[in-house]
């Protein structure tokens, strides 16, 4: 039957409306938990390598990811430039899935330069979305979207019904983040950064004994330190080592040393002939060292270093102040 729709009347029009909605929520209503997840600084890294780097950098992400979900029950509903929209089972699934791609990209990582790393921000949702099995959409996903944006880089946040989907061992690792206010939400987000890294063996912060500036560790694969600020545009380290005594300050290297996060824990690599000692032993740019909170390097015998844990990681295991899904 053709309905002609010129023909139908104000109260006519109102109930078919109310009908289709009643349909498609019947159909192709379903709950899902959602990711979303994005490339960190790639316009940046397309400007400065070219679109070939940056669209291998692209192709990268897409692979890791899809071969990282896919045992998890998870799929790439759609891919836009720097990140890619994911749906799973349940939330459980989609934290399992999402952080072993954060380990997989961290193990690639650890074969390129600082320059060229893969930097990843995620979100996880669990809400209710229309979807034929293919195409998956409503302000479910929407919402996962802004969630990801606000996640910093390296980390992976969980909304407040994520969490509440989640099981005991998956929430005593999630902590919260000071509430966000996101486009299209009028009170502030509840939000949680998922620990996927188990961060109570990795410092957190750095304090510079002979200033007493305190550098808090971005949460990445290699963070290199040195005296050197970036240059026209492009960034040089991670932690510039700066000093009142400028005399005392030319004794660190513009590239000094990097840390490398490997499944142990971060090891510090030498990338100066300058001395480097770590915990009273003198380390060579062909050596590693390992890097723990409560470690001390000595950089030239003049500057000192002391790595410090996250606040959180000192408090140990804790629940967040929410309340778990009903059986």
């Amino acid at each position: 039957m053709k309905l002609d729709f010129d023909a139908m009347s104000l109260t006519e029009i109102i109930r078919l409306q109310t009908q289709l909605s009643q349909v498609l929520t019947r159909r192709f209503e379903k709950p899902l938990a959602l990711g979303f997840t994005d490339i960190v600084g790639s316009t940046a890294y397309f400007a400065r390598f070219g679109d070939k780097a940056g669209r291998a950098l692209q192709q990268l992400h897409h692979d890791l990811l899809g071969e990282s979900i896919h045992g998890f029950g998870g799929r790439i509903v759609d891919v836009a430039g720097d990140g890619a929209f994911t749906c799973f089972p349940d939330v459980e699934k989609a934290v399992s899935g999402l952080v072993t791609f954060l380990e997989r990209a961290s193990q690639e990582n650890g074969t390129r330069s600082r320059d060229h790393q893969l930097v990843v921000r995620l979100g996880v949702h669990a809400g209710p979305v229309l979807t034929d099995g293919v195409i998956v959409s409503g302000d479910s996903v929407n919402l996962c979207a802004r969630i990801a944006s606000t996640a910093e880089p390296g980390e992976l946040r969980l909304s407040a019904a994520a969490l509440r989907e989640s099981p005991p061992g998956m929430r005593v690792r999630a902590w919260p983040v000071p509430p966000v206010v996101v486009r299209g939400h009028a009170e502030a987000l509840v939000l949680f950064r998922f620990d996927w890294r188990d961060e109570h063996r990795l410092p957190g912060s750095v304090v510079l004994r002979e200033t007493g500036d305190t550098f808090v560790l971005p949460r990445q694969d290699i963070i290199s330190f040195g005296r050197l600020r970036g240059e026209e545009g492009t960034r040089a380290n991670d932690v510039v080592l700066a000093l009142q005594d400028k005399q005392l300050e030319q004794l660190v290297s513009r590239f000094h040393f990097e840390l490398r996060r490997k499944p142990e824990g971060y090891v510090l690599r030498p990338v100066s002939r300058q001395p480097t000692e770590v915990d009273g032993q003198m380390v060579a740019p062909d050596q590693e060292a390992p890097i723990r909170p409560g470690s001390v390097v000595r950089l030239s015998k003049a500057v000192t270093l002391e790595f410090k844990a996250r606040p959180e990681a000192s408090l140990g295991n804790a629940s967040p102040t929410i309340e778990p899904k009903s059986s």
